[in-house]
């Protein structure tokens, strides 16, 4: 017999029994659908992330001021500890802001090659702002930045244009808005709000841009803000207890620990720390908040092929028992194969078929729910369509595997039967 004619005889086997096929199909799809599913929602997530925490680029990195609660070793009354570089780490330079001085003394005195750097300060998130007899709700995150802030963020203005150095410089009201602040204000004719005067906290400020949409992240909008000079900030709104924050990025990755260095070498002595002692600042790469979520979401991509295996194994020990049961009840058929010439081999690579045919089956529904299920979370999460190519591959390979091994037994033991014996099974 051709293996042509043995695999269209497997596969009207299989769809003679439907309910069997049904069953054992819908077993090993749910196994794959759970790894499918959960590995595309993993691949949306980390979609999300990139999107997220690529707001500077890979190729920046931010100064911020060091809390006490980061530091290592030490006892509540200590005045000196040890850091994990080994240094000395005085605990009453810790929670030291960084003050405007510092930072513009660093802006002013920080060349490095081909680097960009600027200063922002965070003012909070509860402020409301009113246009006319429009107002918004108490939860408006208000920026202070200078120039460079809207390009170290990767924020493109949509309508009319950014701040001047010497706007920045002269503290003047000038204001830019988030997408969804100017939207609530002026709806789809927001270039029209260019020119305008809003309110910052009942304060009059003349709208210089409006921004793109850049959506949300995790349920918090990062076009629910308004943007102005950090001089203008400190004016209207500062208290000295509030720190700077320093952004720097460079044109070439291969540059960024030279830039972050280099850096470091000069904030030191601006903020005053001894050879001996540790940095009381903190310097974060743009990309390390990503790379701490990709790294979690790698130990659920484990645990997800671990849940797909332990299923897909379940799926297979029921694949057996069925492919032996198939072999107990067609026992005649296969002596009237033998009987009338067929080869052992021929009976063995049969019920073998049956067997990958039924888990390739089962590998394809499974790939399809896993792909939309996994993509609900992608809608949940706005992410564009998502599609793991290579774990449907690998879910068609793990699937034949599972049949291979499930029907080996079964194929075996039905091309042992003795033709004689077969035919005279009740």
């Amino acid at each position: 017999m051709k293996f042509i004619d043995t695999l269209l005889l497997a596969f009207r086997t299989v769809k003679s029994n439907r309910l069997r096929t049904g069953l054992t199909v819908t077993i090993i799809a749910f196994g794959i659908m759970a790894l499918v599913g959960i590995i595309t929602a993993i691949k949306a997530m980390n979609q999300k992330f990139s999107e997220s925490f690529s707001s500077m680029g890979a190729n920046g990195f931010t100064i911020r001021f060091k809390e006490r609660n980061m530091n290592f070793g030490g006892g509540r009354g200590d005045d000196l500890a040890v850091s994990k570089k080994g240094k000395k780490e005085k605990q009453s330079n810790l929670n030291k802001v960084i003050t405007r001085e510092q930072a513009e003394y660093f802006i002013s005195h920080y060349h490095f090659p081909g680097a960009v750097s600027g200063i922002s300060v965070f003012g909070g998130r509860s402020n409301i702002l009113s246009f006319n007899d429009k107002k918004t709700s108490p939860n408006v995150v208000l920026m202070g930045g200078d120039e460079n802030y809207l390009n170290l963020n990767a924020y493109k203005v949509l309508y009319g244009r950014n701040f001047t150095a010497g706007e920045v410089r002269d503290a003047q009201n000038f204001c830019i808005l988030g997408f969804d602040v100017a939207k609530s204000f002026f709806g789809e004719g927001m270039d029209k709000g260019i020119n305008t005067t809003v309110r910052v906290n009942n304060i009059p400020y003349r709208v210089l841009g409006i921004l793109e949409g850049k959506g949300s992240t995790f349920g918090f909008s990062r076009d629910n803000m308004v943007i102005t000079g950090y001089p203008n900030w400190a004016r209207n709104f500062g208290n000295s207890g509030t720190s700077y924050v320093i952004a720097v990025k460079v044109n070439d990755l291969k540059q960024l620990d030279a830039a972050m260095g280099e850096a470091e070498s000069l904030f030191r002595p601006i903020r005053k720390n001894g050879i001996t002692e540790a940095s009381n600042f903190a310097m974060d790469r743009s990309d390390s908040a990503v790379q701490t979520a990709m790294n979690v979401l790698r130990y659920i991509r484990w645990a997800a092929i671990v849940i797909g295996i332990i299923t897909l194994l379940g799926a297979a020990i029921g694949l057996m028992n069925i492919m032996l049961v198939s072999v107990s009840e067609r026992t005649k058929e296969v002596g009237l194969i033998k009987a009338i010439g067929g080869k052992k081999q021929s009976v063995k690579t049969q019920f073998l078929l049956e067997a990958i045919i039924i888990s390739v089956l089962g590998a394809l529904l499974g790939i399809l729910l896993g792909v939309i299920v996994g993509n609900l979370f992608s809608l949940v999460l706005q992410t564009g369509f998502v599609v793991p190519w290579d774990w449907v591959a690998y879910g068609i390979v793990i699937c034949t595997i599972v049949g291979l091994a499930a029907g080996i037994y079964p194929a075996v033991k039905a091309g042992r039967l003795n033709p004689i014996e077969a035919l005279r099974y009740e």
